[in-house]
């Protein structure tokens, strides 16, 4: 059986693997390929529009129990890339 996660963005429930994990690293939010990073994840459909609504709503921060703004930079670029391709 397939774990099942939330997406932090649009908060609909996905297979394990129809996600990215997401974490901070230092100030920088960083995708986790192999889901083995140490530390608290966040989940996320690999898609512009859950990205956007997570930013929104400052998911991030509150789903990986970070205080300081995070740089979103190469997630952002990397959905950019799944969506062009």
């Amino acid at each position: 059986m397939n774990p099942v996660r939330t997406c932090i963005g649009c908060r609909l429930r996905a297979p394990r693997s129809s996600l990215l994990r997401v974490v901070a690293r230092e100030s920088e939010l960083v995708v986790d390929e192999t889901a083995t990073l140490p530390g608290r994840g966040a989940w996320l459909h690999p898609t512009t529009a859950c990205f956007q609504d997570a930013q929104r709503r400052h998911a991030f921060g509150r789903a990986l129990r970070v205080t300081s703004s995070m740089d979103a930079n190469q997630l952002e670029n990397r959905l950019n890339r799944l969506m062009d391709n």
